[in-house]
């Protein structure tokens, strides 16, 4: 039976556009697990409404990187085997100041900045996702991860100015931090990479590479010579892009989003069409993911929340 992992498709270079995803598939390739990519615009397919998952066989199926790695590790896929016990609180440590520190501000420079979000996020979902649910997912999405940012920060939506500037700054300094970390070494604990190097990665991997428009963030992690590098190594190692790969990216960057719909004749009777579906779509899927109830929500973005600093040793 193949290990599967179900994402979004990959862009920019990068395997997948999915911070979960990224972080999963490094963490299997350091491990010399065998991991198969479904790249799929399907979210409600999933058990619990969102991607990335990991399958194997017909009744093992998980979203979270600690649960997906600890799986791994009991099937002797272990990145991590060689690490002391101190190497192993330091990759706890670190786990939770990427999720204190630099995942606040990733959500915030991807769905909410208001330039990254309706010239770069939107858009990029709307050519990848199926009609009618284009018109309303993304939205969908970024109340979450505004919901996510107010319960580490305490900002509202009525004070975006300091709470962007609270967020950058917490990044930046994070960012700092892993530079000074990393150092001159190729990998966190020396040659070879661990699930820290995982983790990192996936933050790293989407700052450096995505086409922001408002590149602040992606400005203070390119001074930082050191990560730039290591992310490129990773890239170039473990995920390197046949020529077909790159040709189809080059390619669907060059896509308008305008013509995307160029299925409906008359983009008036696109929209009148999404806005009289949309309701009963959002109903279905919120049954299909399991979010019709709003403890259930409450769970699932707790999921969200727990799953960069998930680590089980």
């Amino acid at each position: 039976m193949d290990m599967i992992l179900e994402t979004w498709e990959g862009d920019w270079g990068l395997p997948s556009i999915d911070l979960f995803a990224l972080q999963i598939m490094a963490y299997a390739k350091f491990s010399g697990a065998p991991l198969k990519l479904n790249k799929t615009n399907k979210p409600w397919h999933s058990p619990n409404g969102q991607l990335p998952v990991f399958r194997h066989g017909p009744k093992k199926r998980f979203s979270r990187f600690g649960d997906i790695t600890a799986y791994l590790r009991g099937q002797n896929y272990n990145a991590d085997f060689d690490l002391t016990k101190k190497q192993c609180s330091d990759v706890v440590a670190y786990s939770s100041l990427l999720r204190d520190k630099l995942y606040p501000a990733f959500l915030y420079i991807l769905w909410v900045d208001n330039k990254n979000y309706t010239e770069l996020t939107r858009p990029w979902f709307i050519k990848v996702l199926p009609f009618p649910v284009k018109h309303f997912l993304p939205g969908y999405f970024q109340k979450k991860a505004q919901k996510i940012i107010y319960n580490f920060t305490g900002y509202d939506e009525l004070e975006k100015e300091e709470m962007e500037n609270f967020l950058l700054k917490e990044a930046q300094e994070c960012l700092t931090r892993l530079s000074h970390r990393l150092g001159e070494d190729e990998f966190y604990f020396g040659k070879n990479p661990t699930s820290l190097d995982a983790l990192i990665f996936g933050f790293l991997a989407i700052l450096l590479q995505t086409p922001f428009p408002n590149a602040t963030l992606q400005n203070h992690l390119k001074a930082c010579g050191n990560l730039t590098h290591f992310v490129k190594r990773i890239l170039q190692k473990y995920f390197p892009l046949s020529a077909e790969e790159m040709e189809a990216q080059r390619n669907k960057q060059e896509i308008n989003t305008s013509q995307e719909d160029l299925d409906f004749p008359h983009k008036w009777q696109s929209w009148l069409f999404a806005g009289l579906f949309a309701t009963v779509a959002m109903i279905g899927y919120a049954f299909a993911s399991g979010l019709v109830q709003v403890e259930v929500l409450e769970d699932d973005e707790d999921e969200i929340l727990d799953q960069p600093l998930e680590f089980q040793q």
